[in-house]
């Protein structure tokens, strides 16, 4: 279902504009359609979240 607003009573457009991108966000709707942008396979997706975690785990600092 698309993400849509109703004008409420004494609301301008620019607050109306503001409201509805904030559903947008908090849908994930543009996060998704970014990512599906260009296709990419299963071994592709695995070998960028292995290289995610391993700088994750090079910023995260020591616990010894």
């Amino acid at each position: 279902m698309p993400t849509s607003v109703k004008l409420r009573p004494n609301e301008t457009q620019d607050q109306l504009l503001r409201r509805f991108r904030k559903k947008v966000v908090k849908a994930g709707t543009l996060s998704t359609i970014r990512r599906k942008r260009w296709f990419v396979s299963k071994s592709e997706l695995r070998r960028i979240k292995k290289e995610k975690a391993i700088r994750r785990m090079k910023r995260r600092p020591n616990r010894n």
